[in-house]
Parts: structure tokens; C-alpha cells; sequence
């Protein structure tokens, strides 16, 4: 796992507010729902819409377009929809907010 600054501590986002950050060439969500800090693909699946423009409601991220939602823990769509976002992990650090990418082997071959 690779870890990458996203946010200085006074860059994270708010209780109940989304933030589009771009992460090693990837633009990603950092959510903040209920002080839990989550990073996700910035677009849904279903439409494209942009999820910054969604909100959460009980631990699951709503697409603005047509209310599709997801897990912020599994990355489940809800039930019927058959879908998922990709879900990275955070670690909250001593000078900030830092996004975890899996390495593939093709990056540990030729770094």
C-alpha cells in the first residue's frame, strides 16, 4: 500500500460535507459523515454524476442524480442496484488526511 497526503488538517471537510480532492492523478470525494472520513471515486457508477454535489444519510453516500447509494464502508450499492463504488482507506496523521493506494505489480516492477 502506497500512501499519499490528501488534506492538511485544516483542509478537511466538515461533519456531513463532501470535498473533491485530486490523489496520485486521481480525483476522489473526501466525505465527512459524522467525523467518519472516508475517500471514494468522485463519480457514480450508475450516471456519472459527480458526488460532490450528493450528501450522506446513515453511513451511505446519495448520488444527486437519481438517489442511488452507496456504503461508505462496504461500497455497496443498495439493494437491487448491482453496482459499487471504489472505497480507499484514510489515515488520519499528524499533519493530515492520507489516502491509501494498493500497489500493482506492474508499479512494484517499475516503480
Amino acid at each position: 500500500m502506497k500512501w499519499f497526503k490528501a488534506l492538511n488538517k485544516i483542509q478537511i471537510p466538515g461533519s456531513g460535507t463532501i470535498k473533491t480532492v485530486n490523489v496520485n492523478g486521481k480525483q476522489l470525494c473526501i466525505i465527512n459523515d459524522e467525523e467518519n472520513l472516508t475517500a471514494t471515486q468522485s463519480h457514480c457508477p450508475h450516471a456519472g454524476g459527480h458526488f460532490s454535489g450528493g450528501w450522506c444519510k446513515n453511513g451511505h453516500l446519495i448520488c444527486p442524480i437519481h438517489r442511488f447509494e452507496y456504503s461508505l464502508s462496504t461500497g455497496r450499492g443498495a439493494g437491487g442496484q448491482g453496482d459499487y463504488i471504489n472505497i480507499y482507506p484514510t489515515d488520519f496523521r499528524e499533519d493530515g488526511l492520507y489516502v491509501g493506494f494498493e500497489e500493482s505489480w506492474w508499479s512494484k516492477l517499475w516503480g
